[in-house]
């Protein structure tokens, strides 16, 4: 629904955050374990999450699918997909149909500016402001993932750069670099992918802080677990998640052989500096360059929570498995607030199932609040 509200506050008991793959994964469950009344609030003008806002070349080829949302299977929905159908169209068309199957209160665009404790009691209400007013809730599933938090890091020179330097978020496919002299940034899945595009067009040069780990074999359920795992014991420590995909590795996809015939995966060593036309390393050598692509990743768009003071001494938000589940979305720090798509969460399989365990942990907290202030009443 489109936001119309008035600023008069509306107390909800859950309010959910974003609306992406774990939003709607979490809003289904909610609403399958009848908590009611609760929102979700979403930034973007229309249904899709970031998957909206990827480039135009990426297909559904390309991302090998997605995994269907609980109740709802993408081939239900489109079951005529073309592999070669954009996947910024496709997934945002599954993510609207899925919104209309299970009527979830969706309000768009809202975005949410501050979450914050109306007192001191940990068990007491939230308030959260928004672009459309605010609300007052209980139990916070914060589903806002990173694409909105783009990282760039900060190298000598670059303000001096006279060329164009995009990131990821920017990238809208391989014809607006066809032809230039591009230094790509960053050693994940989308730069391997992007170099895969754009090296037969244009002139690449890779580069990353560190050698790339490359995976040889198939990836297994059991490699899939192990790497969940070593991200699940980085939030438990409440240091900053590591993505799930650079803890496995990078594979080289079929549509990516002609970029690595050309020779676009010898990757380089971190440059010193950026110079007005190029980068220069520390031995003195130069390379020309018309675009530097910082394929440099993002980091959680958490912002909003900053009032709460959930960051641990480490950097991170340190999450535990509720109860007797075994998918940390709980804080440490504040048990009214929620994380799917987080961390160990921020795939599609893992999001769909944090968002599972992030509604139960909601029932179980709001039933444990509700228990407590019934205890405290004066006989």
């Amino acid at each position: 629904m489109v936001a119309t509200r008035s600023t008069d506050v509306e107390r909800v008991e859950v309010v959910v955050i974003g609306a992406g793959q774990a939003g709607l994964s979490a809003a289904h469950h909610l609403r399958r374990l009848g908590v009611a009344p609760f929102v979700v609030l979403d930034a973007d003008d229309a249904p899709g999450g970031a998957w909206q806002h990827r480039w135009d070349s990426l297909t559904m080829r390309d991302v090998h699918g997605i995994a269907d949302l609980p109740g709802l299977a993408f081939a239900d929905v489109l079951p005529d997909a073309d592999p070669a159908s954009r996947a910024n169209v496709a997934v945002p068309a599954y993510f609207a149909a899925y919104e209309r199957r299970f009527d979830l209160p969706v309000v768009r665009p809202v975005r949410v500016t501050r979450v914050g404790p109306v007192d001191e009691d940990r068990d007491g209400l939230l308030r959260v402001e928004t672009t459309a007013g605010p609300w007052l809730t209980r139990s916070v599933v914060n589903a806002t993932g990173t694409w909105r938090s783009p990282f760039l890091p900060a190298y000598p020179g670059a303000q001096t750069f006279r060329g164009r330097q995009l990131h990821t978020v920017d990238y809208t496919g391989p014809d607006d670099l066809a032809g230039q002299r591009v230094v790509v940034v960053g050693g994940g899945a989308s730069a391997v992918q992007i170099l895969g595009e754009i090296a037969p067009v244009a002139h690449t040069t890779w580069v990353t802080r560190r050698e790339p780990v490359w995976r040889t074999g198939p990836f297994t359920e059991d490699a899939g677990r192990r790497a969940v795992a070593l991200v699940e014991e980085r939030v438990a420590r409440g240091q900053a998640p590591q993505s799930v995909v650079g803890v496995t590795g990078l594979a080289l996809r079929p549509q990516e052989a002609r970029a690595a015939e050309l020779g676009a995966y010898r990757r380089r060593p971190m440059f010193e500096r950026i110079e007005p036309d190029g980068v220069r390393w520390a031995d003195g050598t130069f390379e020309p360059a018309d675009i530097i692509l910082w394929a440099t990743g993002f980091r959680p768009s958490v912002g909003h929570l900053a009032p709460l003071h959930l960051r641990s001494e480490h950097g991170g938000i340190r999450l535990r498995a509720p109860h007797d589940r075994h998918t940390f979305t709980t804080s440490t720090a504040d048990p009214r607030i929620h994380f799917v798509g987080y961390g160990p969460s921020a795939s599609t399989i893992g999001a769909n199932r944090a968002g599972r365990t992030a509604a139960r942990a909601v029932v179980d907290q709001l039933h444990d609040a509700s228990a407590d202030a019934t205890d405290a009443r004066p006989a």
